[in-house]
């Protein structure tokens, strides 16, 4: 349908110019989920079309705090993008963003494919390694409000992503302590359970949610498991580090 190809346009383009648009609801409050990942994938494919790659996915609202702070009650999933991607340890330009926050993530490093209905221990099988990162999230929408079709539109608000150094994925990984830093002090702390209670469950969600539009997991793909913390904003000039326990840091700069 048309409408949904001017919704991804509309998307698209605000990302592309850092420019905050109404909600996608404001214009058709009947906007359904299954719409809103049509004009998701039609946006994607813009930007496949421009000659970026899709090395992954990511899962959003995972945690309590999470959909406490943008007020949304159910879990939703983006693509992920080279173009996405940025170096441990290196810089982020506020330039390229409208009003963007950032949180502490595991990210799983897929060894084999995954799709459909998993157990947790299928899904760890399928994991090569797992390591601790960052994602940036960036709502194209005004105010950064927005109802679940409308954030499920926008890619579930990814806008980047860090990642940090791999590691042995048999570990436990269910209560991990995590602690993220501004400016060396300690602005949030959090567990890797606040991630649906073990993050591999992230990733079944991940396995099912995918496969309902489609598609499957990769090998190769990156996955974020979700936001373990609240998202602080990001200023310029500021040094971001995350640590999670047993798993090491991962850091990045912000341009002043």
């Amino acid at each position: 349908m048309s409408w949904l190809a001017d919704f991804a346009e509309t998307l698209d383009q605000a990302a592309v110019g850092a420019r905050a648009v109404p909600q996608l609801t404001h214009a058709r409050p009947d906007l359904t989920v299954e719409d809103a990942y049509a004009i998701q994938k039609l946006s994607i494919d813009r930007r496949l079309d421009r000659g970026e790659r899709l090395v992954g996915i990511k899962m959003g609202l995972t945690s309590r705090a999470k959909m406490r702070q943008v007020g949304v009650d159910q879990m939703a999933w983006g693509r992920l993008t080279d173009a996405m991607m940025l170096d441990e340890g290196g810089s982020l330009s506020l330039a390229n963003f409208i009003h963007p926050r950032i949180e502490p993530e595991i990210a799983f490093l897929m060894g084999a494919p995954l799709a459909g209905r998993v157990t947790m221990v299928e899904a760890l099988a399928a994991v090569a390694a797992v390591a601790p990162a960052m994602e940036v999230i960036d709502s194209r929408y005004e105010d950064f409000k927005f109802a679940l079709p409308d954030v499920i539109a926008d890619n579930s608000s990814s806008s980047g992503f860090v990642i940090g150094g791999w590691n042995d994925p048999s570990q436990d990984l269910s209560n991990l302590g995590v602690i993220l830093e501004i400016d060396g002090a300690v602005t949030e702390v959090g567990s890797s359970a606040a991630i649906l209670g073990h993050p591999l469950r992230s990733l079944v969600a991940a396995a099912a949610m995918v496969s309902q539009g489609g598609g499957r997991i990769e090998e190769g793909d990156i996955v974020l498991a979700g936001g373990i913390t609240a998202a602080p904003a990001l200023h310029g000039g500021q040094a971001i580090r995350t640590t999670i326990e047993n798993l090491g840091s991962v850091a990045l700069r912000v341009q002043a």
